[in-house]
Parts: structure tokens; C-alpha cells; sequence
């Protein structure tokens, strides 16, 4: 696990405001008659004009800045010009960015225009999930505590926990070790230790577990067609508690 120095921690902080940022601006573009491909130009732009690189675009072969997924798409869905919102969708957008060789990494669900309550209550929940999931993250304590916390919550409110990806350790780096399931026992993981950042992403279905992976390679769908939400923020532990650095 990581263990970020002050000075590092400086160009982590920033690189995770540059993110929150554009994710915000992400959301006002959000709404009914958008394409996907639109929202990755401006997001890009807007990323670029920030001072910071956008983390996704080539990364292992990625297409686009940012990860558009729209109802039942889990997560990675590529921006098309084909994909355009509309009134009761609901659209996860999920970005990163580089700051001076740091990374920055989160995700939101966002409702285009009127959406159901089921939906609304999808996103809700899935965002809590992660709220309860830091609530259990302490230095010295399983990574597990965590990850159970957020499975239990999940699991509570009907829904359940994607299995094959996970949350993970970033700094210098987009992905770094360890992985961060949502899911697990209390005594899964290694131990927390102060001053690792983590990015820590519930995937949370509405119905079954079970997900496909698209012919593209990269877009992840339920089996059963039904909504899935996605909710991510890069955090700092401290012996104090938790530092979110994409809030």
C-alpha cells in the first residue's frame, strides 16, 4: 500500500480538485439530446485547459477521456456519437487525471432530466455505499472492514455488488496496488496504513450481480439488463480519519 509524502500529497490534492471539477462540469452538460461523444470532448477541454492530462485517453489502448456508461452499462462505456441521452436515463461518468505525474480518479451518476424513483434510489444508495464503506476505513484495520461495510449496505437496500472490478491503490500511478473490492469479509486485505491514497468505487446493480463484457472490449453491461450506478472518489488515509480528495 502506498504512503504518500506531504509534498506528494500537495500535487494529490490538486490533481483531485482538477477531477472533482470536471466532473461538476460534467454535469451540467448532462441532459436530454447530449451525445456521449460531446460530453468527452468538453470534459477533455476542460481537463486540458485545468493544466492536468486526461488519465484515461490511451490508456492500455482507450479511446476517449472519460467513461460514459448509460443504464445498464456498469462501467468503461467509449463515447459515441451514436449514444445520445434522454429524458430518464441515467449516465455514469467516470474520469481521471494526471497533475504534474500525480492522479486524480472518480466517478458520478447522474440523472438525465426526469428519472424514475427506482433509479434516483439506485444512485442514492450507491453513493451512501461508499460514505459507508470510509466509515470503515482506518489505518491499522483490514481493507476488508471496508469493503464489507459497503457490500452490506448494498446488499441491505435489495441491490447487489459487482465482482470482477474493483477500486485500487493510485498516486504516481492510475492503478497501483492493492485492489479494493466491495465486497468481502472483515478479514479480507491487507492492513491500512497512513498516508496511502486509495480510489475507492462501489459498482452497485440494481438487479443480479452477473455483468457481460461488451465485443469492444472495454463496455461492461448487466446480464439482466437492469440499471446499474457507479459512485468512485480518490481518498487519503490519515491517522485522523479520511482526506477525500475528489469531494
Amino acid at each position: 500500500m502506498n504512503n504518500l509524502t506531504p509534498a506528494e500529497m500537495v500535487l494529490m490534492r490538486k490533481a483531485g480538485q482538477i477531477t472533482r471539477d470536471a466532473l461538476n462540469y460534467c454535469e451540467t452538460l448532462v441532459k436530454p439530446g447530449i451525445s456521449t461523444k460531446e460530453l468527452d470532448n468538453l470534459a477533455k477541454k476542460f481537463i486540458i485547459e485545468s493544466g492536468a492530462i486526461p488519465s484515461f485517453l490511451g490508456y492500455e489502448g482507450y479511446p476517449a477521456s472519460i467513461c460514459t456508461s448509460v443504464n445498464d452499462m456498469v462501467v468503461h462505456g467509449i463515447p459515441s456519437e451514436d449514444v445520445i441521452l434522454k429524458e430518464g436515463d441515467i449516465i455514469s461518468i467516470d474520469l481521471g487525471v494526471i497533475y504534474k505525474g500525480y492522479n486524480g480518479d472518480a466517478a458520478r451518476t447522474f440523472p438525465v432530466g426526469k428519472i424514475s424513483a427506482e433509479k434516483q434510489r439506485l444512485i442514492d444508495v450507491t453513493k451512501q455505499c461508499f460514505f459507508e464503506g470510509i466509515k470503515n476505513l482506518k489505518v491499522g484495520h483490514r481493507l476488508g472492514e471496508m469493503s464489507h461495510a459497503i457490500q452490506v449496505y448494498a446488499e441491505s437496500n435489495g441491490y447487489s455488488v459487482v465482482r470482477e472490478l474493483v477500486g485500487h491503490g493510485i498516486g504516481k500511478k492510475m492503478h497501483e496496488p492493492p485492489e479494493v473490492p466491495n465486497y468481502g469479509k472483515v478479514t479480507d486485505g491487507p492492513l491500512v496504513t497512513e498516508n496511502a491514497c486509495l480510489a475507492i468505487e462501489p459498482m452497485i446493480n440494481m438487479g443480479r450481480k452477473e455483468i457481460w463484457l461488451l465485443e469492444d472490449g472495454w463496455g461492461v453491461i448487466t446480464r439482466d439488463g437492469k440499471p446499474s450506478a457507479h459512485y468512485e472518489n480518490t481518498v487519503h488515509v490519515t491517522k485522523d480519519g479520511i482526506e477525500i480528495l475528489t469531494l
